[in-house]
């Protein structure tokens, strides 16, 4: 009977970009996902910061234009507060053909990707390890028994092709607990698209995200005007940080079932990458040497100890509940401390702790920041 030296569950950027590696340290490795299509599904809006442009080889032609200014509404939407950077911060990215080219990526490394396939607690063969990159409600994190996600934000957006040559992107950030409680509604454009949502938590949006979301686009600023059909997305998006126990001697986890995901800007697709490397190399060097001693390198507890800060900021953004609040909010961001805090959040090099990885043919000491 066929075997597998590691199975894959979930062909998002995490699960892909980490059976390109496996595959390139010479694993046999099978991916599997129960959608027919990689461009059906997708949850995320497609937002790459610099840092994860700088540092790993995304396609140019993928992305579209750079974003350099950020703006940031009161729930009353008058005088928002503008911050600009002097260097490309943004990027919005076409995530099917994001996922497609991981695809192709990976295959030409050597795995195998098999679509319309459901992992039922099992692959459609038997595999020596197995790695859940099936999402934020990760059933092989059940299977395996590590560790779940249990804060969630609930996001929803709508996304709209827009007439060519309007005016430099922006990115527009509404702090509006009526629409967006615990979190923020949103406007950017990737030079062809707008997209337009809200997420909060799923206890405060009483009123449903649909709804919401309907109800902010109405209005919402630096909207473009709809010039195509609509697209929906939408899902849970964990917010509690990285899970303590990540990995175990039968498998590991990457990306939302990591709980890798920034909790106070919600980011996902950096810290998806970065994980992504490390666990490869600890999954190789699991199976090459059979030591469980390898799997301590990836370990959730000492990632979460340098989210401490993220997480405290979560709890307070959280804490946003009322209109007003948000108003002060936003107010204390028009002075000279309150932007460079908010610069600092939104411009920074902050969204993942580096993680120490050797690939094949690098000297040992590690390459953190090189690109792939």
């Amino acid at each position: 009977m066929e075997r597998v030296d590691v199975l894959v569950v979930g062909a998002g950027l995490a699960g892909l970009h980490t059976a390109r590696r496996l595959a390139e340290r010479d694993l046999s490795v099978l991916v599997v996902d129960r959608r027919r299509s990689l461009s059906t599904g997708i949850r995320t809006t497609g937002i790459f910061v610099r840092r994860t442009l700088d540092d790993f080889d995304l396609p140019d032609h993928l992305l579209g234009p750079g974003v350099r200014d950020v703006l940031v509404y009161p729930p009353s939407r008058r005088s928002p507060v503008r911050l600009t950077s002097d260097r490309d911060e943004y990027r919005v990215a076409d995530m099917a053909a994001v996922y497609e080219h991981a695809r192709q990526a990976a295959e030409a490394a050597g795995a195998r990707v098999l679509l319309g396939v459901r992992y039922d607690g099992a692959g459609p063969v038997p595999a020596r390890f197995v790695i859940g990159a099936d999402g934020a409600r990760s059933r092989v994190a059940r299977e395996l028994g590590l560790d779940v996600n249990r804060r969630f934000l609930v996001g929803a957006e709508l996304i709209h092709p827009i007439a060519p040559g309007g005016a430099a992107p922006a990115f527009h950030c509404v702090l509006d607990p009526r629409v967006a409680p615990g979190y923020l509604g949103w406007v950017i454009d990737d030079g062809r698209h707008a997209h337009v949502g809200v997420a909060g938590r799923p206890g405060a949006m009483r009123a449903g995200v649909r709804h919401l979301l309907e109800a902010f686009a109405s209005d919402a600023p630096g909207r473009p005007p709809v010039a195509g059909p609509v697209e929906r997305r939408g899902g849970p998006i964990p917010v509690g940080g990285v899970l303590r126990r990540l990995a175990c001697p039968g498998g590991l986890l990457v990306g939302d079932a990591a709980g890798a995901v920034s909790p106070l800007t919600a980011g996902g697709l950096d810290p998806c990458l970065r994980l992504s490397e490390l666990a490869a190399e600890v999954t190789a060097d699991f199976l090459r040497t059979g030591d469980e001693r390898a799997l301590l390198r990836y370990d959730g507890r000492a990632l979460r100890a340098r989210f401490r800060g993220r997480l405290l900021m979560r709890h307070a953004f959280a804490g946003l509940n009322f209109p007003a609040a948000a108003e002060a909010g936003v107010a204390l961001l028009r002075h000279r401390a309150g932007r460079a805090a908010a610069a600092r959040v939104l411009f920074g090099d902050g969204s993942f702790p580096d993680v120490p990885v050797v690939r094949p043919g690098a000297p040992r000491g590690g390459v953190p920041r090189s690109r792939p």
